[in-house]
């Protein structure tokens, strides 16, 4: 029999209405003849509250607990999905990540999946049952339960398809699909019926929380169809896949934003007293993201290194540098707030030379400042004021013509 896995996000769970709404979903392709497996986040507020509880306690809690204790939050949505799917009279049964075979590395809260074992779910299939799990959890080799962060839903999803060769993974949410930008603050964005894995890959990595990057490297891996849905309305959604039709020869398809950039700056005596493989080592062990990078040698200066984090992750690599700032031998550290990352991207942009300075020219024309570049085969990125992003994306989307795309 044919499977497909269900991915539920928070705001669609955030009553129990809605978790019956959700359930309904579930039991339509069930009523097709699929093996249905849903995965589910926290639903609503659940996670704020009880970090709020474990904040009455202390500011300094272990990781190891505070895995354990935000890990019941998505519990606590699958158990009552599942209850939701037996009382309209389908077999169901919840699941734990670690009793769903989820077997991660020792990270706590920032867990990678190292292999999942399905043979749980296979039995619980040929009993009829719809499987729930709880997303965004395993545990590792010493049973300590963990938690995989940001994104950790949708990745479970989609490692669980590929390694229970499902047909396709569905990703529920409150927004109908990926669109040209984001359509709350850029005027007439289009929905894409299609984008590929790579130009997916870099819209989540530059601003879009439609998907998470991880969720969608592995699905390019195993080649793996992701449809993007809503949970409130019916229609076709977007599909992930390795290529896409090129309508009207776009060279862009995609404008992506963030806001709350953070540019650290590093300093050093004497260029040989740096290292920035060192540094940049130290920042990946401990699961800090450094976006762009950029390196100054001047004579008669102090050398620098910038790269921007985001907003979330910088007091952790302020701590993370000053732990280390010994061996790392820098003498001071800056930064920089009230910025903001405007993206293009395109994977007709490795054909097409000119783009980037087109992009530089418009931004030029709005007198919006570019900070900093970033660039590779399909996208541009250029840190601006935060105060000048939405009209930034607006200007970039005008530039480039994406109002008049249409896709098939």
């Amino acid at each position: 029999m044919a499977r497909i896995v269900m991915k539920f996000g928070g705001a669609t769970l955030a009553s129990t209405g809605h978790i019956q709404e959700m359930a309904r979903k579930a039991i339509a392709e069930k009523d097709k003849g699929f093996d249905v497996v849903v995965v589910v986040a926290a639903m609503g507020q659940t996670a704020k509250d009880v970090k709020m509880m474990v904040k009455r306690f202390t500011d300094d809690v272990s990781k190891r607990e505070l895995a354990a204790v935000m890990s019941t939050c998505t519990q606590l949505s699958s158990s009552l999905f599942a209850i939701a799917l037996q009382e309209a009279g389908y077999k169901a049964v919840s699941l734990t990540g670690w009793q769903a075979g989820i077997h991660t590395d020792r990270m706590y809260r920032h867990a990678r999946i190292d292999n999942i074992d399905v043979h749980r779910i296979e039995e619980h299939f040929e009993q009829g049952q719809i499987v729930v799990i709880a997303g965004e959890q395993g545990v590792d080799d010493d049973y300590n339960i963990t938690t995989l962060g940001k994104g950790g839903a949708e990745t479970t999803a989609v490692a669980l398809a590929i390694g229970l060769e499902a047909e396709r993974v569905d990703i529920y949410s409150n927004v109908d699909g990926v669109y040209t930008a984001d359509p709350r603050y850029v005027t007439n964005a289009q929905k894409l019926q299609e984008i590929s894995y790579d130009e997916m890959l870099e819209l989540s990595n530059l601003g879009s929380h439609v998907i998470h990057p991880r969720a969608v490297e592995l699905a390019k891996k195993f080649q793996l169809p992701v449809i993007i849905r809503s949970s409130s309305v019916e229609s076709v959604g977007t599909l992930l896949k390795e290529e896409v039709e090129m309508e009207k020869n776009l060279v862009v398809r995609g404008v992506a934003f963030e806001a709350d950039i953070i540019r650290l700056t590093v300093g050093y005596d004497a260029y040989s007293e740096g290292s920035l493989a060192d540094m940049f080592t130290i920042l990946a062990e401990n699961r800090i993201n450094v976006d762009i990078i950029v390196q100054a040698i001047i004579d008669g200066l102090k050398p620098t290194v910038s790269f921007s984090i985001l907003k979330e992750e910088f007091a952790e690599a302020l701590r993370v540098l000053e732990d280390s700032k010994v061996s790392l031998g820098f003498s001071f550290a800056d930064f920089e707030i009230g910025l903001a990352k405007v993206s293009i991207i395109g994977s007709g942009m490795a054909s097409n030379p000119g783009v980037a300075a087109r992009m530089f020219d418009r931004l030029r024309h709005e007198n919006i400042p570019v900070k900093m570049v970033s660039t590779s085969e399909i996208k541009v990125s250029v840190v601006v004021p935060q105060d000048d992003m939405i009209r930034a994306a607006n200007a970039l989307h005008d530039e480039f013509n994406l109002e008049q795309a249409l896709y098939i």
